[in-house]
């Protein structure tokens, strides 16, 4: 019966073959990160424990041994009808970012496969080490097929492992080829970094550059080592008449920034906002603030940097005093005197925004006027303008190109359709400040039904419940129908909503944001508005 057993071993390795491969999409959302991985699958028992092959596997095992007969293949048939059971993948609510099959991606594959196998392989001697009774090796090798397929998640970390050099060495000539591409380009670089805004306001720089020169932005929201490098390789290297690079920075550990920085070396370094994003990685606001001081300190002294002085972390990072060329601009027309643009007699309405732009060190003020919602869009322009006039643009050229911008892609982006239902795509995300601007720009329609789509904020750390709260606090205020996108993460928002007085029968939960466009198409009608406030990626919402 050796061969059944065998066959058992094998149908059980399938399975977690299977699992390999449907786990590696998180591993690749994740960013090939063993610890945020590792962190995800541990914090539901169903990811790392699910019930499906631990049932297969009791029931198999002991039907196999209730019809266990001298020389029967009958339990080894169960064993791997059990075992095709325990590897029918679940079904998956949604898949928002599919798997994809890159270089990167087939090799963690090929890794993580040659592990299963051979812990298949030492199964396999393991079992025929042990005494020639059929039972107890029938046993034996159900327990050990079940756990090949549960540890699936480790043979894909394991397989990272193994991979490290191979990709390291991947990584090492990327980056060397990206930093030669720059120096041969010869480009004025600006760096663009911050909790959230950054994308924005690369996007309205880059517009406002190119009415008079060649400004090439990273695309979309590429800001890691790897993604820059992508872009510098793929893009810049095939254009010689590009004059500017913006490139966008983010971080998720400290140093992320520095090492970009290295990379690129920006004459210009911006910093838009710091808040409470992404603190379950960085543990405070002021963690996040030295991260995102790295753009600055990676400004060589005769470098500009660029800062928002009604950002408190931000305002002490200009009083460093580093470097000696420093703009700050602000919100604020009665800014202190070291602030150099500021902006007064704000407008918001449904046809956009309108401002005065002052030059504090020259005077000058000028109008602007441009179709961007959102009261934190003015610190953007004022951002943008102050590298645009440094770069000898005038203030009436910046005005005039701002009229013409548009927002950034699922940043407060919004139309209205052939049925007459305005549609608000915030959907990119969601932080405590921008949110509050979207439910703002949804209260501002004030015909028909207001509502409001989203699954809450994530990667607030500590502050995740009570941000939450106040979500659903503000939305009261603004929305008249609230759908919420998963019960367990929006249990905050939903509280808020209630404690604010917010009618309960106008407040749906649901699973998925599938479930929740089909609500509105059936029942929204010309003159209603719906928001889309935050995407969560799958690893939040499996």
């Amino acid at each position: 019966m050796n061969f059944l057993l065998i066959l058992v071993i094998i149908a059980w390795l399938i399975g977690a073959c299977v699992r390999v491969y449907r786990q590696a999409r998180f591993y690749q959302i994740e960013e090939y990160m063993s610890a945020r991985y590792l962190r995800w699958l541990f914090g539901e028992r169903q990811r790392w424990l699910p019930n499906r092959p631990l049932a297969a596997w009791f029931v198999g095992t002991a039907l196999g041994l209730l019809s266990e007969a001298p020389n029967s293949p009958l339990p080894y048939i169960i064993g791997v009808i059990a075992a095709v059971v325990a590897g029918i993948p679940p079904r998956e609510k949604e898949v928002k970012k599919a798997f994809k099959r890159t270089a990167r991606a087939t090799r963690l594959l090929a890794a993580a496969f040659v592990v299963a196998a051979l812990m298949a392989i030492t199964g396999n001697a393991v079992i025929g080490a042990l005494p020639d009774v059929e039972e107890v090796r029938f046993v034996a090798a159900m327990t050990w097929g079940v756990a090949l397929f549960l540890f699936a998640p480790l043979w894909l970390v394991l397989g990272n492992v193994l991979m490290t050099p191979v990709e390291a060495a991947f990584r090492a000539r990327f980056i060397a080829k990206a930093r030669h591409v720059l120096e041969e380009a010869n480009l004025t670089v600006i760096g663009i970094t911050g909790s959230y805004g950054k994308t924005s306001t690369k996007s309205y720089l880059a517009h406002i550059l190119n009415t008079r020169y060649k400004a090439y932005p990273s695309p979309k929201s590429y800001n890691t080592l790897m993604g820059l490098c992508l872009a510098i390789n793929n893009d810049i290297a095939n254009d010689h008449s590009l004059e500017y690079f913006i490139a966008e920075m983010g971080a998720y550990i400290p140093g992320e920034i520095k090492s970009i920085s290295e990379l690129t070396h920006p004459t210009i370094g911006v910093v838009v906002e710091v808040g409470p994003q992404h603190l379950e990685r960085f543990g405070s606001p002021e963690n996040v603030a030295l991260a995102k001081y790295e753009i600055i300190k990676g400004l060589p002294p005769d470098g500009v940097g660029v800062f928002n002085w009604d950002n408190t972390y931000i305002r002490e990072m200009y009083e460093r005093g580093y470097p000696q060329t420093r703009i700050a601009v602000s919100r604020e027309a009665n800014a202190p005197g070291d602030v150099h643009f500021t902006a007064s007699n704000v407008v918001e309405s449904l046809d956009g925004l309108t401002f005065t732009v002052t030059d504090r060190q020259t005077g000058q003020q000028e109008e602007f006027r441009t179709p961007l919602l959102g009261l934190h869009n003015v610190t953007n322009l004022l951002l943008a303008t102050a590298v645009a006039v440094h770069e000898r643009m005038t203030l009436k050229e910046v005005a005039r190109a701002v009229r013409t911008l548009q927002p950034a892609e699922s940043r407060l982006v919004r139309r209205v359709t052939a049925e007459g239902i305005t549609i608000i795509n915030d959907a990119y995300s969601a932080n405590p400040v921008g949110a509050e601007q979207s439910l703002r720009v949804l209260g501002m329609h004030r015909t028909g039904r207001r509502l409001l789509v989203t699954p809450g904020m994530v990667e607030l750390g500590e502050l995740m419940e009570s941000e939450n709260r106040k979500l659903g606090e503000t939305a009261a205020e603004h929305a008249t129908d609230v759908i919420l996108v998963g019960a367990k993460q929006t249990e905050a928002v939903k509280t808020g909503l209630l404690a604010a007085g917010f009618e309960a029968e106008k407040l749906q939960v649901v699973d998925t944001l599938a479930e929740a466009m089909q609500w509105y198409q059936a029942n929204l009608k010309a003159g209603d508005t719906v928001l889309f406030l935050n995407d969560l990626p799958d690893v939040y919402l499996s």
